[in-house]
């Protein structure tokens, strides 16, 4: 855990560009955010958030003019809420 400083302080540096999300997930959604940092070159699971949320907007941009993007955007909507309670709980 980061000092009250530390906190602080990274708080003042970005407190216009970023917001800090702390999530509690189950141990092997740690898992895949470390094995999605070493598979892209990402700075660790903070940046495989990010790289997630990006390549689910790609995917919903390109879902625009490509049927196989939708079906696949429909098929990971599908079984994620499908099994939701694997990932949440």
């Amino acid at each position: 855990m980061a000092t009250r400083e530390a906190q602080s302080r990274w708080r003042m540096t970005n407190r216009y560009v970023k917001r800090q999300l702390n999530v509690m997930a189950r141990e092997h959604i740690h898992i895949r955010l470390d094995e999605f940092a070493n598979a892209f070159d990402l700075r660790g699971k903070g940046e495989a958030v990010t790289f997630a949320a990006f390549v689910t907007q790609a995917l919903m941009q390109r879902s625009e003019f490509s049927d196989e993007a939708k079906k696949i955007l429909d098929d990971a909507a599908a079984a994620y809420h499908r099994d939701r309670d694997l990932y949440i709980n």
